[in-house]
């Protein structure tokens, strides 16, 4: 009975984010997401948590910033999508198109904030920044120094074929 009611709590967390505090197990509600818990410490903007969430990359922030200007919803509350490409989403422009399927079955929902997030770092880490190259030319003009800082991946080959523009 024990493992049963383990299994239902489990269950109802990974669906709602924690444990109702009626619980036997008296277990606090663990908040959805980082920006949310970080909303609840203090005003957060959106700019502030991609930034933070990418701090050991900042292109990546900078790459959010050309691709979305840190949005990740419309003033409607819907998912932003691409103004070239309506298949691109959220506030790291992921393409739908190419990206859904993997997303999905790494664990990564590409409408949910952190699952955008997650997935571009996950194929930061996988493909460098070749997939937002078509953005490049706003990226680059970043004062970060990460622009020009690509490490190489594990196959020995430098992540980006971008030369840093001379500022």
């Amino acid at each position: 009975m024990i493992e049963l009611s383990a299994a239902a709590l489990f269950l109802l967390s990974t669906f709602y984010g924690g444990v109702p505090a009626d619980t036997a197990l008296e277990a606090k509600a663990a908040p959805v997401s980082m920006f949310e818990a970080k909303v609840h410490d203090q005003p957060i903007t959106l700019e502030a948590y991609v930034r933070e969430y990418f701090k050991d990359t900042p292109v990546m922030a900078e790459i959010a910033k050309c691709e979305s200007r840190f949005r990740h919803v419309g003033k409607s509350g819907k998912i932003i999508r691409g103004e070239v490409t309506s298949e691109d989403v959220g506030v790291m422009q992921v393409n739908e198109y190419f990206h859904e399927k993997t997303a999905t079955v790494l664990g990564f929902d590409l409408h949910a904030l952190d699952g955008n997030l997650a997935y571009a770092k996950w194929l930061y880490a996988k493909e460098g920044i070749k997939p937002w190259f078509s953005s490049s030319k706003c990226w680059q003009k970043s004062n970060t120094p990460a622009r020009t800082n690509f490490p190489e991946n594990s196959h020995g080959l430098a992540r980006a074929d971008v030369k840093p523009s001379a500022n």
